[in-house]
């Protein structure tokens, strides 16, 4: 292992030299990462340089970023699908499992606290399960045993401002690292409608960061590292909309004047112990997460009069843990690895709605409860709203522990085996073993050769399930047409995956990897209400496949990239959460596949920057672009649910920066300018049809962004 190949350091001391505490946290970190090595998935990472010469480089987001990886599709709401899958990414931060926010937890990680982010997919290791599409790794700046930081201010379009600060330093074998930025803008969700400008769309966002690290001896160190999200969003506004319903005499209502808010806080703290020596490492690293989102609704009344109902919710999570991970180096051929996860989520939910009475006329004159026989008859029989609250609390647990083998069989072929065993309680009750297997066939060093199979398990997300009591809201504007709904189910997958990573000549290299997935209870998600919160269901079976392709090439000051994937996932059979669908997309589906919401065929991005030096700094021009075939939508024939697609689109982004070497203030000091969707380009990502989908979302249109940043 790479871990024991460095020079053991004295122990380190308030007087040991600086270099020997340097040796020493290096050769922990090798060892921390040798831990969980991704033997046989594919990697694709992006250093601090590469976030650098990015448009808008440690100011843009970490959807943003991950949008250049391959196989990463966009979506509405700051999410993204790794390999056609929805959700279904895990995060984790310096190797530690960080439970998912209510809020996705992509928007809670600042880019600028990175050292570097790596995404894992393919067929995984043993030691990565519940999120398998993707494994998204943030590993923080430390302190580097270097004093310095930074303070920068970014701004343009939209009303955009953001202010950022970064510090780190060392004292003794003692290391830290923090980082803050605020951002306010006019587009905190993308807007519902194709124009430039989004209506009641403001956002006001804090992330906050920090680490600590102590080396405690030549062999051991503890860490201490947390995080801190709180956004709040206005509804964005989509004027011209038709109201549907009466409310105290009122039955118009100019829907450009809606006042809805979401307001989002998301907390976690990490605390690790690291022991390496000899042949044997480990890691023990419990964690806590808290999430909380609040939805408030019209204060006018506003919701009801378009949808009939007004949903004032609050939902939160507390999730706490430990996550440990062990290498033991058997012989020279085998390394031997496993290790346990425990987790209990405490979940609470609360719904207060205003809705109006409905019923079936009669012949009578009267009314009659409303059922699923005569939905379609049922109307207000009342103008005058009244509330119904329906709260839920829920404790649930996942288990999971793992054992494998990394078999060096030659120099070249390396066999990774192993399984997992993982449970949850909570919703569901369920376990399952997990047994994968990676194979990497190194010829040259030129070219290597990976083929591997996973079975996968994952666990419905605890914080997103809400109550499935339907019947309180019967004979209400509110009432679902289908009244029942089976539990959410955790999703069972066979995964295969194969590539080749080839070096063409020095510093090109090309890629080629694909995959096959057949799945049992294919996990998704939609939004079903006003907040925006996602709610998950299943499909009974599910596959998907797909086929990447990928390019790199680094020559000196000049940088190309560019990924393109074709894939695909399909489902048949809604089995849980029915009351969220209408009884004809259900008949259809339990019958026929059709495409999942979130797939898009085609996706593709590239990007190019060069580095001149100009005789004051560096000069680095920079461009990237993304490429879309478009989700799905409705049938234009109305017959197959998702059997139509949005229009594929191009968004091309460019930046430049101007570093300046000094003298004096000027050392260090740092501007960029960038344009994001050059060719404002108008492009819907939703057109608010499809199953789950609730609102239209349209991207960017062209912005223009500068940022000056100074750094000591």
């Amino acid at each position: 292992m790479a871990a024991r190949s460095a020079d053991v350091a004295a122990a380190p001391s308030a007087s040991a030299p600086a270099d020997e505490i340097v040796v020493t946290a290096r050769r922990l970190d090798a060892a921390r990462d040798a831990i969980l090595p991704s033997l046989g998935a594919s990697k694709y990472t992006f250093d601090r340089q590469a976030i650098a010469v990015l448009p808008q480089g440690q100011d843009q987001s970490l959807v943003n970023l991950l949008l250049q990886a391959p196989g990463v599709v966009q979506d509405s709401y700051g999410q993204i699908h790794v390999r056609n899958e929805h959700a279904n990414v895990q995060y984790r931060v310096n190797g530690v499992i960080v439970p998912e926010s209510i809020t996705g937890f992509g928007q809670t990680i600042d880019v600028r606290l990175a050292d570097s982010i790596s995404l894992l997919t393919g067929t995984l290791p043993a030691q990565y399960g519940y999120r398998t599409s993707g494994v998204v790794n943030i590993t923080t700046q430390t302190g580097a045993f270097a004093n310095s930081g930074d303070v920068g201010f970014y701004g343009g379009s939209r009303g955009t401002i953001e202010p950022s600060a970064s510090i780190k330093g060392s004292s003794g074998g003692l290391n830290y690292f923090a980082s803050g930025s605020y951002l306010r803008n006019d587009l905190g969700i993308e807007n519902p409608t194709s124009s430039r400008d989004a209506i009641h769309d403001r956002t006001d966002q804090f992330r906050g960061f920090a680490y600590v690290s102590d080396i405690l001896s030549e062999t051991s160190r503890i860490s201490a590292f947390g995080g801190a999200f709180s956004g709040r969003f206005q509804i964005p506004n989509n004027p011209g909309q038709m109201a549907g319903f009466t409310v105290n005499g009122v039955s118009d209502f100019n829907s450009a004047l809606l006042n809805q808010n979401q307001h989002e806080n998301t907390y976690y703290g990490v605390l690790a112990y690291q022991y390496s020596a000899d042949a044997l490492s480990v890691q023990v690293a419990p964690f806590v997460r808290y999430s909380r989102t609040t939805f408030t609704p019209d204060p006018q009344n506003g919701d009801i009069i378009f949808n009939g109902f007004s949903d004032r919710s609050r939902l939160s999570s507390l999730a706490y843990g430990v996550q440990t991970d062990a290498s033991y180096k058997l012989s020279d051929h085998h390394t031997l690895r496993g290790g346990f996860f425990f987790q209990n989520e405490r979940t609470r939910s609360s719904v207060t709605s205003l809705v109006l009475p409905t019923g079936a006329p009669n012949a009578a004159g009267g009314f009659d409860p409303c059922t699923s026989d005569n939905f379609d008859q049922c109307v207000p029989t009342s103008d005058a709203p009244f509330s119904q609250t329906v709260a839920g609390t829920k404790t649930g647990q996942l288990y999971g522990v793992y054992l494998q083998d990394e078999w060096s069989i030659t120099p070249e072929l390396t066999l990774n085996f192993g399984a997992r065993f993982d449970a949850v309680h909570a919703y569901t009750t369920e376990n399952q073993l997990s047994p994968r297997i990676n194979l990497v066939y190194q010829p040259s060093k030129a070219t290597t050769f990976h083929a591997g199979y996973a079975r996968d398990f994952t666990p419905p997300p605890q914080e997103l399930i809400g109550t499935s009591t339907v019947a309180v809201f019967n004979s209400t504007t509110k009432q679902s047409v289908v009244p029942f709904a089976d539990p959410v189910k955790a999703e069972r997958e066979h995964y295969f995956d194969a590539g080749v990573l080839h070096t063409i000549l020095p510093g090109l290299s090309v890629g080629l990897d694909g995959y096959y997935k057949i799945k049992r209870n294919l996990l998704d998600e939609g939004q079903f209400g006003e907040a925006v919160v996602l709610s998950p269901f299943n499909y009974a079976q599910g596959y998907a496949w797909g086929v990447e392709v990928t390019t790199n090439y680094h020559a000196g000051p000049l940088t190309i990239y560019g990924n393109a994937t074709r894939g695909q996932e399909q489902g048949r059979n809604i089995v849980s959460s029915q009351f969220f669908f209408a009884p004809d997309e259900l008949a259809y589906i339990a019958n026929h596949r059709i495409f999942t919401d979130h797939n898009q065929f085609w996706s593709a991005s590239a990007g190019a920057s060069y580095v001149f030096d100009d005789g004051i700094g560096k000069l680095t021009p920079t461009i990237d672009a993304i490429y879309g075939n478009g989700l799905r939508a409705g049938d234009p024939n109305g017959i197959i649910p998702n059997g139509g697609k949005q229009p594929s689109y191009t968004v091309v982004n460019l930046g430049i920066e101007q570093s300046l070497d000094g003298p004096g203030f000027l050392k260090g000091l740092s501007v960029r300018f960038d344009v994001i969707n050059v060719g404002d380009k108008s492009y819907a990502i939703r057109d608010g049809s499809g199953v789950g989908v609730g609102a239209p979302q349209f991207g960017q249109r062209r912005a223009f962004f500068g940022g000056i940043r100074k750094s000591f």
